[in-house]
C-alpha cells in the first residue's frame, strides 16, 4: 500500500507572485544573445559571471551566442547588512585567468544600487581588458545610487524583492524557472534564520 505524501511546492510557494514567466525570460535572453553575436562578430567575447545569482542567466545567455566564447567567474561581498550597503565591496572569489586583452562582458543577475557593478567595472578596467560592458538580466532603477551603463538589458522591474532564475532569499528559490516577487521574505525561513546572500 503506497502512502501519498503532500509536500509544499517550491514552484508554487504561496508567497510568490510570478513577475516574468520562463518563456518570456528565454525569449528576451535569445534577443540579447543575437545582439551580442552581431556586435562581437569576429571576436571572442569573454563572459565573466558574477556569482552566485547570475549563473542561470549565464548558462542561458551563452547558449544563444553564435560565436566562440570563454567564461570565468567572480564573487563579491558587500559590507553592511541585508537591507543597507555601505558601498564597500570585496572580492571573495577572483577570476581563474587574467582578463587582460579580452573583450569582457560582465554578466549580472540584477542591477540594483549600481555600487557592486561600478566597483567590478573599475577593478576589471584596471586589469587592462581590451573592452568591457555589462549584460544584466534585471534592472531595478528605483534603487540606483550610481549610474552604470548596461549594454545588454533584459527587463526593467519595480522596486520589489524578487527571486528565481538564480536570484535567492537566504539561498532559497534560485531554482525557480521564472522570476517572482517574494511577499513577506522574513517568513521564508523559521524565526532567527538569516535572510539574504
Amino acid at each position: 500500500m503506497s502512502h501519498h505524501v503532500t509536500r509544499s511546492s517550491e514552484f508554487h510557494h504561496p508567497n510568490l507572485d510570478v513577475l516574468i514567466e520562463e518563456a518570456t525570460l528565454k525569449a528576451r535572453i535569445a534577443e540579447l544573445g543575437a545582439a551580442i553575436t552581431r556586435d562581437y562578430a569576429g571576436r571572442v567575447p569573454h563572459l565573466i559571471c558574477v556569482l552566485k545569482g547570475a549563473v542561470v542567466f549565464l548558462s542561458e545567455l551563452m547558449r544563444t551566442i553564435d560565436l566562440p566564447v570563454t567564461i570565468d567567474f567572480i564573487a563579491v561581498s558587500s559590507y553592511g547588512d541585508a537591507t543597507r550597503t555601505s558601498g564597500e565591496v570585496r572580492i571573495v572569489k577572483d577570476l581563474d585567468t587574467s582578463p587582460a586583452g579580452r573583450d569582457v562582458i560582465l554578466v549580472e543577475d540584477i542591477l540594483d544600487t549600481g555600487l557592486t557593478l561600478n566597483y567590478l567595472l573599475s577593478n576589471l578596467r584596471a586589469r587592462n581588458v581590451h573592452s568591457i560592458c555589462v549584460a544584466a538580466l534585471l534592472n531595478k532603477p528605483a534603487r540606483r545610487l550610481v549610474d552604470v551603463e548596461v549594454a545588454y538589458k533584459g527587463f526593467d522591474i519595480p522596486n520589489e524583492f524578487v527571486v528565481g532564475f538564480g536570484l535567492d532569499c537566504a539561498q532559497r528559490f534560485r531554482n525557480l524557472p521564472y522570476v517572482a516577487v517574494l511577499r513577506q521574505p522574513s517568513q521564508v525561513w523559521p524565526e532567527g534564520a538569516a535572510i539574504g546572500g
